[in-house]
């Protein structure tokens, strides 16, 4: 299913009517909620909203268990609500953790590109000049260094292809080629391997070098979370003497089981990346109180944590070369303590909209480092994630949604009581060559039975 307008129409559709249900005022979460809103309308006008010629609804009809090699099935479909899926969106704060790519159908295709040093080929003769490889040079290649992702050894090819050599991964095996955005070839761009310039003349005379650009495509398929409850003939009417919709209530309690669905399963994609990243190195100790001394106080260590979540941020823009870490999560006891450190700044976020009960919340920012409180983490969990939400078109988890909600109301034959089916479809891909160094994982841990007195 394809877009039929422009993004710039679909935003100026679709924006005031998001802002004005939501209360969402950030132009990112706006951009890429107009483009859902967009795609989920147009999934509801082909496949439910269709009308016959006298401008009615059709009927569903009889249901018809399918047959195989006979009969279709009846072909009813669940109504899909767009205010539902608005409203599953809005209040899903992992989704500011992490970039949205919307998907038009239930396939999609995530791109992102690389460049690489020179180009060329490993599996035929078109032999490139520069591999990176666990292997060890060979004759009268050259190592210029190794990768400052993986460790890998990055060679200059040298040697022409010998007797027997079909291509050079028949001298490297496991060989691949030297990506532009995660390592960097000192002397690629200049006169020697140490890094030196040309001369005016050299300048003149010497060919440029040429980068290599390579587009890479992810097939992703949309998963599915979904959930049902049922309420009794007796309760719809009872909660009717107090003015309580029952179904309506139901729906709110379905829409925040997804939405707590959807904020875990993105945070513990970006925890898990970030322990791959770091594995335990960045893991901080703390001392008991009782053992401060020098003028040491309990904030002064607790300023520790501050620190380290800024060394994380900044290990991100070392590591992934794409910008500093911009978010950080952490359990209800580390977020008291960040909040008690003089100098820590409790702003709202970009996100106005309000909360479920249960969902992650933002907290504040602290040198641009927005922090979130997951109310989910056990009173003790000490375990901060770190990470930056990108582009989409970069290394780390994108968050594709199909259907943000669809749902459908059934009446059980025997009791006549309302059911309410909810169901989210989405895809969380890893994006990239590397997505893990976009995200860093550690513990804080000591002695002391609470972190907050250090006792």
């Amino acid at each position: 299913m394809a877009n039929l307008i422009n993004e710039a129409e679909v935003r100026s559709t679709w924006a005031p009517i998001i802002e004005s249900a939501t209360g969402i005022n950030d132009a990112n979460k706006l951009a890429w909620m107009s483009t859902y809103c967009h795609n989920h309308k147009l999934y509801e006008d082909a496949n439910i909203m269709s009308l016959d010629p006298t401008m009615n609804l059709h009927g569903m009809g009889n249901a018809v268990l399918p047959v195989i090699g006979g009969a279709n099935g009846s072909g009813d479909k669940a109504p899909t609500l767009l205010p539902l899926a608005m409203q599953v969106a809005a209040q899903t704060v992992g989704l500011d953790l992490v970039p949205v790519v919307p998907m038009a159908g239930p396939m999609g295709l995530l791109s992102y590109l690389d460049f690489v040093y020179e180009g060329g080929r490993l599996d035929n003769a078109v032999t490139p000049t520069y591999i990176k490889t666990t292997a060890a040079k060979v004759g009268n290649d050259i190592l210029v260094g190794t990768s400052r992702i993986d460790g890998k050894n990055i060679i200059k090819i040298v040697d022409a292809l010998a007797a027997g050599e079909a291509n050079i991964a028949a001298r490297y095996a496991g060989a691949e080629l030297v990506k532009a955005l995660e390592d960097h070839i000192k002397g690629f761009a200049a006169a020697d391997e140490a890094g030196s310039p040309f001369s005016r003349g050299a300048g003149e005379s010497t060919p440029d070098k040429v980068m290599g650009l390579s587009l890479f495509s992810k097939s992703v398929a949309a998963e599915t979370f979904q959930v049902a409850a049922a309420v009794t003939r007796e309760q719809v009417q009872d909660l009717k003497q107090f003015g309580v919709d029952a179904v309506a209530q139901v729906e709110a309690v379905l829409t925040n089981e997804l939405t707590q669905s959807i904020n875990q399963h993105i945070l513990g994609a970006i925890r898990a990346l970030g322990t791959q990243n770091v594995g335990s190195s960045f893991d901080i100790t703390l001392p008991v109180a009782a053992s401060l001394a020098g003028g040491e106080t309990v904030s002064s260590v607790h300023r520790a944590i501050l620190t380290q979540v800024l060394a994380a941020a900044n290990y991100i823009a070392n590591k992934g070369r794409r910008g500093a870490g911009n978010f950080a999560v952490v359990g209800p006891q580390v977020a008291t303590v960040l909040q008690s450190i003089a100098g820590f700044v409790a702003n709202p976020m970009a996100n106005t909209f309000s909360q479920a009960a249960g969902a992650i919340y933002p907290l504040g920012s602290v040198a641009g480092i927005n922090v979130y409180t997951d109310p989910t983490m056990a009173w003790d969990s000490y375990q901060v994630a770190v990470g930056r939400k990108g582009d989409g078109n970069s290394a780390g988890l994108v968050f594709m949604p199909y259907l943000m909600a669809e749902s459908v109301q059934t009446i059980a034959e025997g009791t006549m009581a309302p059911k309410v089916a909810v169901k989210s479809r989405f895809a969380l891909v890893e994006a990239g060559f590397h997505p893990e160094t976009q995200y860093v994982t550690f513990e804080i841990s000591g002695a002391w039975s609470n972190l907050i007195n250090l006792v």
